[in-house]
């Protein structure tokens, strides 16, 4: 799978597909919107009757996403049952809290243009995302919203999901992809980075810990986002909460851990993804102590034990399968990835393969505070 190099859109090229989804009113402006790796984001301002009103526009990654209703069936039947749950419980702002979708004027999901596959969704107000965390606050909102998306979807089918992605986690089919890459070496990069592929040889012990845990039942499937990065959690504007949780494409049954471990990767990162001063490249004890606390907090009334075992360590691991997937695209030329220099992928990846050396000194630490706080009850402050 590769991203697309297909040309951008061109402005009016924009308006003729906007002019395709049921919105009321007139289109004011259309601009590219966020730092996304594969899809193109375009942020819509609609007048609606003298007021400006905000859409979100996106132009799916078919090469990524080879099939773009099953993608949206999957958001539409996730992002529904959340609905639900929170119109139950009185909710007085759902559409701040889940993706709304909206349609297009034949009463499709999503467009399929001769420029892409594309899809609209209401433009969350008052909340914004964070590429990098600035407070313990933030890193526990973040986390306590992971927990509550997993908690709303804890007893949704899961046979009513595709696997948007085919074994998008699984660490082994990663590290073989990595392996066939460094052996064909296509661009002639290997010898660039022998310190980064001997780091990754040095630790394929650790690629099949939680695929035994699923394969023998010990870790259950669940429906996970599977890509909860710091920056696809919203925070409130005012007050700081977790609002909703984005970017809903890989949406699909898979394990909550992948999911924790996904956020502890970018929440406790003192740095960007890209940073190349490396010595500033850390996990950070008190963003922590804050995502545990916080996811703890909501996911903590369904967890099990075995999940809750494996939970310091998960974050050890995805920070890991990331880094080979940087380090992978690097090698085979830059093809998955979206890049803006020589050598980004190679950045990206040893940022990653610092995280890990780091969650490797702190590993019985962190595995001590997740035990301490899961002999709580969930939502204790203690």
């Amino acid at each position: 799978m590769a991203v697309s190099r297909r040309r951008p859109v061109e402005t009016d090229r924009l308006r003729k597909i906007a002019e395709q989804f049921h919105l009321y009113g007139d289109l004011v402006e259309i601009v590219p919107y966020g730092r996304g790796h594969i899809n193109d984001t375009y942020l819509m301002t609609i007048n609606q009757a003298g007021r400006p009103v905000r859409y979100i526009l996106q132009r799916l990654n078919t090469d990524v996403f080879r099939s773009p209703a099953a993608v949206m069936d999957n958001i539409a039947r996730v992002t529904a049952h959340i609905a639900r749950k929170l119109a139950n419980e009185g909710c007085p702002d759902p559409s701040r809290r889940t993706l709304t979708m909206v349609p297009c004027r034949d009463g499709r999901r999503w467009l399929d243009d001769p420029d892409g596959a594309f899809r609209c969704y209401l433009f969350i107000e008052g909340a914004r995302t964070f590429d990098q965390v600035e407070t313990v606050q933030q890193a526990e909102a973040a986390a306590r919203a992971v927990g509550r998306f997993q908690q709303q979807l804890v007893d949704f089918p899961l046979d009513q999901l595709v696997e948007t992605i085919p074994n998008f986690h699984h660490t082994r089919r990663r590290f073989e992809a990595f392996r066939r890459a460094w052996a064909a070496d296509p661009m002639g990069r290997a010898e660039q980075c022998r310190p980064e592929i001997e780091f990754a040889l040095a630790r394929e012990s650790i690629v099949d810990v939680l695929l035994q845990g699923e394969a023998s039942g010990e870790l259950p499937r669940r429906v996970t986002h599977n890509d909860t990065k710091l920056n696809n959690v919203m925070l409130d504007d005012a007050t700081g909460e977790g609002v909703c949780v984005i970017d809903l494409d890989t949406v699909m049954p898979g394990l909550v851990l992948y999911d924790f471990g996904d956020l502890c990767r970018t929440a406790t990162r003192p740095t960007l993804e890209d940073e190349v001063q490396l010595e500033r490249v850390q996990m950070r004890r008190e963003m922590f102590e804050a995502i545990v606390r916080g996811y703890w907090s909501t996911a903590g009334t369904f967890l099990t034990r075995a999940e809750i075992t494996w939970l310091a360590f998960s974050a050890r691991l995805i920070t890991f399968e990331i880094g080979l997937r940087f380090l992978t695209d690097y090698l085979e030329g830059d093809v998955y990835f979206k890049t803006h220099r020589p050598g980004h992928n190679l950045d990206r990846c040893r940022v990653q393969f610092r995280m890990v050396e780091s969650f490797e000194r702190n590993a019985a630490w962190m595995e001590d505070l997740v035990a301490r706080t899961a002999a709580t009850s969930p939502g204790d402050p203690s």
